[in-house]
């Protein structure tokens, strides 16, 4: 009988009110472009070292050593793991102390005003017969995961938003030479045109078409410096730092394409920071059923009492002082009004948004991969388009040139060259950026190992 006591007290003890956690059934898609192994090797590495710029390495270093947002996240963790610790030790005895001295008509000895002293140490243990304790820390850990994905969701796009911003400022860079360029190439235009103006050999109106187009060069450039500093100003502050100048490495068109990742195992892409911060906080919703379905059975304590009482200050500590008291009790509802039916209501509609927000993360981290896979193919395809009409275009200009030289053609129709090829090289320098751009998104798609990779270099301490 004695032994059949125990063993039920202990199944009592191992079982916890509320369901258990199982990960849903998510649909996810089976074909790849790539085999498997070699995509997830790529999903995993330092991918920012493929662009050969140790400037941009360096970068995103401090970055993810000095970014203000990135502290702020890794404050909340803290936090965060603190509030599972203050959730676990209700399951613990809590053991604490008092003393008191009063003067009181009531005494255990004699009659009248007296004093009364004591010193007790207290002892105050609530079986987590229900698992509701569990249940809360169960809760409380999941939440304390979902925290720290955040933190490295925040790894994730620093690294990211820095390889874009520096990608964006070699793009200016680079436009900002083209411009430059053009605008001394059109002064010398002008000086020449106004010589010939002035010799009878050309007429006002070419003058005035030969100044208009170095004016459109001259207005590209403060326009791309003003790009410039803003950009350095948003990587400064991406950096950890005041507004500023930036270091440069190599410029837009040196560097290189890092491998594409164009398929990757399910596995891979589950680990990103938003699936498994979506997923943790599934789990504390699921665990928060397990609480509020607890506080319909009644909370089991232990509680007891060890010290010493006296009248007497001086003999407080005598032996024959000493008190104790040792007891279990239990407290439960009876009536609440719907209040305990309430809160289970309450928290299996948390739980069956959690379910659809995570489902929904899911579909959203799937759009956003083959987003990204798309936007890269078809950037490289613009470019190499884009590559093809500035060859196309510089052949035209040098051919108008001679044509105008040999008196074939009016110079407008050089002017429409250069203004085509002005544009048409800007505009490679662009798509190019965006080619670069999406190769990014490609990775922060698909997160992986690589975030581990970054946030191995966050700085200890302030």
């Amino acid at each position: 009988m004695r032994a059949s006591v125990v063993v039920s007290c202990l199944l009592l003890a191992a079982c916890a009110v509320g369901p258990d956690y199982r990960r849903p059934d998510v649909d996810v898609p089976e074909a790849w472009r790539v085999p498997a192994a070699e995509a997830a090797d790529i999903a995993n590495t330092a991918w920012w070292r493929g662009f050969g710029d140790p400037v941009l390495d360096q970068l995103i270093e401090t970055a993810v050593a000095q970014n203000k947002d990135l502290k702020i996240a890794a404050a909340r963790v803290e936090a965060f793991a603190a509030r599972v610790g203050i959730t676990r030790s209700a399951a613990l005895p809590q053991v604490g102390y008092g003393t008191n001295a009063a003067r009181s008509a009531n005494r255990p000895v004699g009659a009248g005003v007296g004093n009364l002293y004591d010193a007790t140490l207290n002892l105050g243990w609530e079986l987590d017969v229900w698992g509701r304790i569990r249940r809360a820390t169960e809760a409380a850990r999941a939440e304390l995961l979902a925290a720290e994905e955040g933190r490295r969701a925040v790894v994730l796009s620093l690294v990211t938003s820095v390889a874009t911003g520096y990608i964006q400022l070699r793009s200016l860079d680079r436009q900002l030479e083209i411009s430059r360029r053009t605008l001394a190439s059109r002064a010398e235009s002008v000086r020449l045109f106004e010589a010939r103006f002035r010799g009878g050999v050309v007429s006002k109106l070419e003058l005035a078409q030969v100044r208009s187009e170095y004016e459109q060069a001259a207005a590209a450039v403060p326009a791309l410096e003003r790009q410039i500093a803003v950009q350095e100003n948003a990587l400064s502050i991406l950096l950890g730092r005041n507004p500023g100048p930036i270091m440069r490495g190599v410029g837009a068109d040196a560097l290189k394409l890092p491998a594409v990742p164009a398929g990757v195992p399910s596995d891979v892409l589950m680990r990103r920071p938003d699936l498994v911060a979506a997923e943790q906080r599934l789990v504390a919703a699921n665990a928060r059923i397990g609480v509020a379905r607890a506080l319909y059975f009644p909370a089991i304590s232990l509680t007891g009492l060890l010290g010493q009482a006296s009248t007497d200050l001086s003999k407080l500590f005598d032996p024959s002082s000493s008190v104790w008291s040792i007891g279990a009790g239990a407290l439960g509802p009876i009536f609440t009004g719907g209040a305990i039916k309430g809160q289970i209501a309450a928290s299996e509609a948390v739980r069956r948004q959690a379910l659809v927000d995570y489902l929904r993360v899911v579909q959203n981290a799937f759009r956003e991969v083959d987003d990204a896979l798309v936007s890269y193919q078809k950037r490289r395809e613009e470019l190499a388009a884009r590559h093809r009409q500035v060859e196309a275009l510089r052949d035209y200009a040098a051919k108008a040139q001679l044509r105008y030289n040999a008196g074939y053609v009016s110079y407008i129709e050089v002017l429409d060259a250069e203004r085509q090829l002005f544009d048409a090289e800007l505009r490679l320098e662009q798509v190019r950026a965006e080619l670069y751009a999406a190769l990014v998104a490609v990775y922060k798609a698909m997160g992986g190992g690589w975030i581990d990779a970054a946030d191995g270099k966050v700085a200890s301490g302030e």
